[in-house]
């Protein structure tokens, strides 16, 4: 029999603040961390939601920003409980679409940054300096890393590998990640407008949160991770399905393993990003499973995507949004283009909810959805 995994602490250190609380209080108050930059990142104005350059994440400088950001956050949500990270029973899991590959704009190419740039070293220093007695487990699926390294740690607690998973995501804006998606011709030229007839494209962002999930039963009154799926589309390198039957299926699957139907589902904390493919494609996968009706939003406006981190942080204020039945407007939204496909809120929202839905999709194809609830 599958055990039932609970949600234990969290944590989310963005522009908008180094808690939880901090930051689901600014996205009550409307802030939004996405601002229009004249940067050495790039030779044209771009918006986005970054860290001051001076900004203080650990006081440290043998570990880069990328690990800094791992480490803050992950210090910040084991403030919260009295889970014992050093006992095998615990184990660590990082996400990240691209760590440390800034470092390939500074340092001299050879076998030590090959070595520094790689993911498992970036795990295995921020394992080693919380004292986790595993080899850390890393998820980088492009955009769904996120959400599949909090189904990852319900996948492992649930066959009782584990009792306890600490699972980060964190991603930092460099040059290299900025003209990538430049090239794309993915960047709104100003803040981005998730879902709305106008919408011309993302902003990016930089951030970190951290979920610590638990098949303890003294946490049995928190909020579980109830199921959860993903799915891979192939239809292009970096275009989503033409249909969304893809990610339709996915959000099928998580019904099915969490045993809710969908009208169990009191709102929907969407990808969003804004890009006219993305939107169409959610759009689509969202009616096709039956959830035209259900409030939905996306917190792109607020934070940006930040990439690997999206997945964790989305999810981790939606928890917010649960427990205290209040579901954030989508900043930039005013009128749908798939009017009927989706509900996007575009106000705040106060009702009575005891289950969401979170999706994520990336390049590659890749599509994951989570449910959580009480």
């Amino acid at each position: 029999m599958e055990q039932d995994v609970f949600i234990v602490a969290d944590n989310i250190i963005s522009p908008l603040g180094k808690t939880t609380t901090e930051n689901f209080s600014q996205l009550k108050n409307g802030v939004s961390g996405v601002k229009e930059h004249h940067s050495a990142m790039s030779p044209v104005p771009f918006f986005a939601s970054l860290f001051d350059a001076d900004e203080q994440l650990f006081q440290n400088s043998n570990y880069t920003k990328f690990e800094q950001l791992l480490i803050a956050s992950i210090a910040g949500a084991l403030h919260e409980t009295d889970i014992d990270i050093k006992n095998k029973n615990t184990i660590l899991i990082i996400s990240s679409t691209k760590g440390n590959i800034s470092l390939l704009e500074d340092e001299t190419f050879g076998p030590d940054l090959t070595n520094r740039i790689s993911l498992s070293s970036s795990a295995k220093i921020v394992a080693d300096y919380f004292g986790f007695q595993h080899t850390p487990v890393v998820v980088s699926n492009a955009c769904i890393s996120g959400v599949l390294g909090i189904l990852t740690g319900m996948r492992l607690l649930r066959s009782g590998q584990y009792e306890n998973a600490v699972i980060a995501g964190a991603d930092v804006i460099s040059k290299f990640i900025l003209s990538g998606f430049q090239s794309f011709q993915a960047l709104s030229p100003t803040r981005c407008k998730p879902f709305d007839q106008s919408h011309d494209g993302l902003n990016l962002g930089e951030g970190a949160g951290t979920v610590i999930l638990s098949t303890n039963k003294k946490y049995a009154d928190n909020v579980k991770v109830k199921g959860g799926s993903i799915s891979n589309d192939a239809n292009h390198i970096s275009g989503p399905s033409r249909t969304g039957q893809e990610l339709a299926g996915a959000i099928n699957n998580s019904l099915k393993d969490a045993s809710v139907s969908a009208a169990d589902i009191d709102f929907i904390s969407a990808h969003g990003t804004a890009t006219v493919y993305n939107d169409e494609m959610e759009a689509n996968a969202i009616s096709i499973a039956g959830l035209s009706a259900v409030p939905l939003n996306s917190l792109k406006g607020y934070y940006g995507h930040t990439l690997g981190a999206a997945g964790l942080i989305e999810s981790i204020i939606s928890l917010q949004s649960l427990k205290q039945n209040y579901i954030l407007p989508t900043i930039g939204f005013r009128e749908s283009e798939d009017p009927g496909k989706i509900n996007v809120s575009s106000v705040p929202l106060q009702i009575q909810a005891d289950n969401f839905l979170k999706t994520a999709s990336g390049f590659g194809g890749c599509n994951a959805a989570v449910i959580f609830g009480k």
